[in-house]
Formats: structure tokens, C-alpha cells, sequence
């Protein structure tokens, strides 16, 4: 089970979620908490696993990558563990991901050009035990969201 948020984190989570870089001053004031009882929280909740990391939200399209590209893979399952180790390593793999399902790996990936991404997924296809391949191009984005989902955290509070 997740760990145990009260309407505090809540708000500094969101405050966090909004801007990375929000001051502990900004959000004190919010709670109507001193900025070391923010910065003590901050910590409890990174302690706890809520915060991996706060970290910049970059614009690939911007620095000239193509829009993402969403490999699946299906793997031979006595080879996946090799294959993942290898997928992790490569530089155009944002994100990685074991599933369920007809496909065990599912990888985000950007490429500077489509022609970048061809040869790039061929790479992936000959990795010794990836048995198939599909890929999905992102046309447009719909929703990313920075926010958290109301719902189970209402439960909470």
C-alpha cells in the first residue's frame, strides 16, 4: 500500500508537480507553515519514495527530435532480462517498460529524424531473443499531466 499522505503533502506535491523549482517560502506561506517544516516534509516524502526526483521537463520537438516513437516488443522470455539490461543503455530510450500481455517491452524513444528511427528500431529487431517489433509514432499529444489524480487521494485525506 502507498504511503501515508495527509492534505499538507498534498499541497506540496502539487505545488512541486506545477513548478520543480517552487520555494519552500512559496509553499510555506501557502499551508500557512514555516519553510523549514516544508523543507523537513520535502525530505520525509523523498525518505518515503513519494519524491524519486524532481527534475526539468524537456521540449524534444524544440531541441529538433522527431515526435516520440512507442516500440513494442515481444521477447523470448529466457533472454529478457539481457535485453532489457541492453535497451537501458541506449541513448534514444527515454523510458522503458515491462507489461503484460502479447508484448512483454514497451520503450519510448526520440530520434533526431525518421530515417534515425528506422535504423534505430532495426537495431532493436536483431537484439538476440526480441522475436517481433511494433511501433506507434506519436502525432500529436493529447494529455501529460503534472497533476495528481483527485480521487484516491481525497480517500486519503
Amino acid at each position: 500500500m502507498g504511503a501515508s499522505l495527509d492534505k499538507i503533502d498534498n499541497i506540496i506535491l502539487k505545488a512541486l508537480l506545477l513548478d520543480g523549482r517552487a520555494s519552500f517560502s512559496a509553499i510555506a506561506r501557502e499551508t500557512k507553515l514555516t519553510d523549514v517544516a516544508i523543507k523537513k516534509r520535502v525530505e520525509s516524502l523523498k525518505r518515503k519514495g513519494v519524491i524519486q526526483s524532481i527534475s526539468v521537463d524537456l521540449n524534444y520537438k524544440a531541441l529538433g527530435y522527431e515526435n516520440p516513437i512507442f516500440v513494442q516488443m515481444q521477447v523470448d522470455p529466457s533472454k529478457q532480462r539481457d535485453i532489457m539490461k541492453k535497451l537501458v543503455t541506449m541513448d534514444f530510450v527515454l523510458e522503458l517498460y515491462q507489461v503484460l500481455g502479447e508484448y512483454n517491452l514497451i520503450a519510448k524513444i526520440v530520434v533526431p529524424n525518421l530515417e534515425s528511427a528506422d535504423r534505430f528500431i532495426g537495431q532493436i529487431g536483431l537484439i538476440d531473443g526480441v522475436l517481433a517489433v511494433k511501433t506507434m509514432v506519436v502525432t500529436s499529444e493529447l494529455k501529460q499531466t503534472r497533476t495528481l489524480p483527485s480521487m484516491p487521494l481525497q480517500n486519503k485525506l
